[in-house]
């Protein structure tokens, strides 16, 4: 699948004054917090959030010029919660880069997230130089509160379910509502906000960015067992290898032979577990319909996620359009 010219276009525009907007905010000193603090920013990424924080305030008439700014306060709080979270899997490579904690090491790394933190708050505060008003600023930076909140909670859901064999796909969908889903949320809500959009609205575009969110961590989870390492940034097979519980995982283990499940839980968070094990336990994933049942799942999300954003009244319908087919594009099949 293809981007329309006018999308990429936008999402180019996007990321460019994103990271602008990042730069401007986060600098300072001791320089090497700094740059430990940019350097998955640096790295690339998709600017994802941003571009739905873009989309949603261009919808009810906000040029990305002044929305640019809350764009770069949820790509700079996404990128805090990367930083952490890669100290807690311990990975290596994220983006095809060392993480940060691997180059600064664990203590800076901590650090260095601590203050994206706070810089995200600054950044959306900026919002005010630009005319928008202190009670729409409250509420987006109320909104980002949320977010924070509740990403951590689905962070240490997603902790606990690595040490139980038990996880229902209805914990799995709780917790990536929380872990993944809520910063779409959030990032669309503000977006729509700040412009000014009415609250049946802002309640449309938060269901359309919750589902397509949890379709988002679903395809994901889809790519980290099949994809090419080159297309996930990080060495394959390490959700395995960390013991998570995708919903690929939790579906497997339900259907599974007793003798399918013990080799599955073999491998399942072992650090001794070779590539050829866990490239084995992928291949019996995928043979008990994992990867089908998890497509299914997924599309039902995003089909609910469209539908919430058609019963929306934008002033610049064509926003809206690149919203539809940006959730149809980051939730495709890419393997």
């Amino acid at each position: 699948m293809e981007l329309p010219a006018n999308l990429v276009r936008l999402a180019s525009e996007v990321s460019e004054i994103t990271y602008k907007r990042i730069e401007e905010v986060v600098r300072g000193d001791p320089k090497y917090l700094y740059d430990a603090a940019m350097h998955l920013i640096r790295a690339g990424g998709k600017r994802l959030r941003p571009l739905i924080v873009t989309l949603t305030a261009k919808m009810y008439g906000m040029p990305v010029e002044m929305s640019s700014w809350a764009a770069a306060s949820v790509e700079i709080l996404h990128n805090f919660t990367l930083i952490h979270d890669d100290i807690i899997d311990r990975d290596e490579l994220r983006r095809g880069v060392p993480t940060v904690h691997k180059l600064w090491g664990e203590d800076i790394a901590i650090v260095a997230g601590d203050l994206l933190f706070a810089k995200s708050y600054e950044a959306m505060l900026r919002l005010l130089d630009y005319g928008v008003s202190y009670e729409r600023v409250l509420r987006a930076l109320r909104e980002l509160t949320w977010a924070a909140v509740t990403v951590a909670e689905g962070q240490a859901m997603d902790i606990e379910f690595s040490r139980r064999e038990d996880v229902t796909v209805e914990e799995y969908l709780e917790m990536v509502r929380r872990k993944t889903a809520a910063l779409f949320k959030s990032s669309a809500m503000i977006g729509a906000l700040i412009a000014g959009a009415e609250e049946r609205d802002v309640d449309r575009v938060a269901e359309f960015a919750t589902n397509v969110g949890i379709a988002f961590q679903i395809r994901d989870d889809e790519l980290g067992l099949v994809a090419d390492e080159k297309v996930l940034g990080k060495p394959k097979y390490s959700d395995l290898r960390e013991g998570k519980k995708t919903i690929l995982v939790i579906y497997s283990l339900s259907v599974a032979s007793d003798e399918q499940r013990r080799q599955i839980l073999s491998v399942l968070g072992s650090s001794t577990a070779t590539y050829s094990d866990l490239e084995r336990v992928a291949r019996n994933i995928v043979e008990l319909g994992a990867l089908d049942y998890s497509n299914r799942v997924a599309e039902e999300f995003v089909r609910r996620g469209i539908s919430s954003l058609e019963e929306t009244k934008p002033l610049d319908t064509e926003a809206r359009e690149m919203l539809k087919v940006l959730a149809n594009y980051v939730t495709r099949r890419a393997y």
